[in-house]
């Protein structure tokens, strides 16, 4: 069998997806460098990777037309991968952890059909572009999240919390749905939160996913100018 995998090498194919793989992983990396410098969860290698294992998929698939059986083998191996990827996949408070092995089990499956479609040389490659994302990958990803990071433009969430007496809490949500509205944000929700017998917090969650610093630092002035107010301060989280 491994003879046969040998003899049925072909070099034009062989460059044709070395090709495909050095777009896939040139492209996702590009697109995953923007989403860590914004600090999203899926980052730089999660994107490359994935882009390296779709591409080699949708490549096997190609190169195995003329074998129907094979192709739908492959196809559950794509659709048993993602399921197992799933279950490597952990939420710890606002944090996720495993989208990036999640993704290598995906581009070492994709290495693993390819070897068994007899196709040796583009299994080492693909298997090459998923260890390079793991590895070559990493300083880039360390340089990126070194970068201040720019709240105007970072996608994420931003919350204020408001401590106020239970006296004012209508007064004091009117007043901070006005400061807010006055700045065009948008309000998602605002709860309250129990602190202590006459004492609760106001938090506001906002619509949007990116603000202007100095104008939350205005509302949040504003906020402590109001009777009955405690404490007052706005915070934001880009883990989700």
């Amino acid at each position: 069998m491994a003879l046969a995998a040998f003899a049925g090498f072909d070099p034009v194919q062989f460059l044709n997806t070395v090709v495909s793989l050095s777009t896939a992983f040139v492209l996702g990396t590009a697109i995953g460098a923007e989403r860590q410098y914004r600090q999203r969860t899926a980052g730089l290698r999660t994107n490359a990777l994935v882009a390296v294992g779709a591409a080699a998929f949708v490549d096997i698939g190609m190169r195995l037309n003329g074998n129907p059986a094979a192709v739908q083998v492959l196809a559950y191996v794509v659709s048993g991968v993602g399921f197992l990827g799933a279950g490597v996949i952990m939420k710890e408070g606002l944090n996720i952890r495993g989208l990036n092995t999640a993704a290598t089990l995906w581009g070492s499956a994709a290495a693993g059909g390819t070897a068994g479609a007899d196709l040796i040389a583009e299994s080492v490659l693909i298997a090459g572009f998923v260890l390079a994302a793991n590895t070559s990958l990493r300083p880039l990803v360390n340089l990126i999240n070194r970068q201040p990071l720019d709240e105007g433009t970072t996608e994420a969430t931003y919350e204020l919390r408001v401590g106020v007496s239970t006296s004012e809490v209508a007064q004091v949500r009117s007043a901070l749905t006005e400061a807010l509205d006055a700045r065009n944000y948008a309000v998602r929700e605002i709860v309250t939160e129990d602190t202590a017998d006459d004492l609760v917090d106001l938090i506001a969650t906002l619509a949007g996913s990116s603000a202007e610093p100095g104008e939350l630092d205005a509302v949040i002035a504003a906020m402590e100018a109001q009777g009955g107010v405690r404490h007052a301060a706005w915070s934001m989280r880009t883990a989700d």
